[in-house]
């Protein structure tokens, strides 16, 4: 059985087409700037070289369309027909309180998806146009929601709440949703996995580290709290995402230097984090490149996101009342030895040993805590496109 796995940008759709008999990736590949001059489709076939084709990719159902005619083409396709794809997954990003699990779309899904843009106004409408792109060119094909917020939705109010009026949550849906919850589900049960051990046994810290950077504490393989909040903005410092902050520095940033709100929402999203701190770049590569020159201020950012890194796993492990593995992913988590190094140091008394030559040459995916370590400590590539195309498959 082979499912098609679909993440739509506003000018891009990411996808995947698995095999879902051995889990293998048959064909990958992505459509940039989608209705944008000089539009362009990278399609990695399974064992083959990536082929560029420029069309006019003029929306997302021109780009679907392509997609399929290449999967099928006779010289870089890897199947027969669009008969073959017997299902399609969706990323979506937000499911808000309706959701708390994958679900097949219909009428009434895409009228939540769409009640949720509020919420997700960058993200929700790109992923709805590839929604309603997919079914104008496979309207006989079933359509699986897979959401980044419905792993958290497990949370207890305690977690979840902020203290602020309650009518605030009732009204208008303010609380925290939490995101990144696919990979946070899949490399929590990997881990256990690895470890040989039943997910529901575990006590597991996943930190999803890249420009955009998340942790979560799972409890029996169950998220019971994550680092992001109402938005992706809360928690960790990002690559140009500030992360948490004191509120009130936003009336005195707008008073001091007579900013509108959306100055200060361009500064928290896209001038902070990582870039804001060093003054140089979001790139966690160019900074450790200039902190080992002597630049202080890109030493600096590093500082600060290792010790927030560091802050989130004590207050997880304190919440769950104990940690029995911390797992480090994505971009940064999985090629970063020494953030990862940092992140853990000063973390003996909780049990917490890494083992430098094992971080230090550890390839894709294994332990880099010593043999006495309690709390193990793994790197785990993430996999979105699996974990959705596993929930797809468990759907249809």
């Amino acid at each position: 059985m082979k499912i098609l796995v679909i993440n739509a940008g506003s000018s891009s759709l990411k996808y995947q087409l698995i095999n879902m008999q051995d889990e293998s990736v048959l064909a990958k590949g992505n459509v940039e700037r989608i209705g944008l001059p000089n539009p362009l489709l990278k399609h990695t076939p399974q064992g083959k070289d990536t082929v560029e084709i420029k069309g006019d990719y003029k929306d997302h159902v021109a780009a679907i369309r392509k997609v399929i005619e290449i999967l099928a083409d006779k010289e870089y396709g890897v199947i027969d027909s669009m008969d073959e794809i017997a299902a399609v997954g969706h990323r979506v990003v937000h499911g808000g309180e309706q959701f708390a699990s994958s679900v097949l779309i219909d009428d009434e899904v895409m009228k939540a998806i769409e009640a949720n843009i509020e919420l997700a106004p960058l993200h929700n409408p790109a992923n709805i146009m590839g929604i309603k792109a997919c079914k104008n060119v496979m309207p006989n094909t079933p359509m699986v929601a897979v959401f980044d917020t419905a792993f958290h939705q497990t949370m207890p109010e305690k977690a979840y709440m902020y203290a602020i009026p309650y009518d605030t949550y009732k009204k208008y849906g303010v609380r925290r949703y939490g995101f990144h919850g696919t990979s946070h589900k899949y490399v929590s049960q990997k881990a256990a996995e690895m470890l040989g051990k039943p997910l529901e046994s575990l006590k597991i810290i996943t930190c999803h580290l890249g420009n955009g950077s998340s942790i979560a504490a799972v409890d029996g393989g169950k998220s019971v709290d994550t680092s992001m909040g109402f938005t992706p903005l809360e928690g960790l410092p990002m690559g140009t995402r500030s992360g948490s902050l004191d509120p009130a520095i936003l009336s005195y940033m707008m008073e001091k230097k007579n900013l509108s709100y959306e100055d200060v929402n361009k500064i928290l999203n896209r001038e902070s984090g990582m870039l804001g701190l060093s003054g140089l770049s979001s790139d966690f590569r160019d900074l450790h490149k200039a902190a080992a020159e002597g630049n202080k201020r890109a030493q600096l950012a590093l500082d600060v996101f290792n010790y927030e890194v560091k802050k989130y796993i004590g207050a997880y492990a304190a919440a769950m009342g104990g940690v029995d593995c911390i797992v480090f992913t994505a971009g940064v988590g999985e090629n970063t030895p020494r953030v990862r190094a940092e992140a853990c140091s000063g973390l003996e008394f909780m049990g917490v040993k890494i083992d430098k030559e094992r971080n230090e040459s550890v390839g894709k995916e294994g332990e880099i805590s010593t043999d006495d370590s309690k709390v193990r400590v793994l790197v785990i590539p993430t996999n979105e496109e699996l974990m959705i195309a596993r929930e797809t498959l468990e759907l249809i």
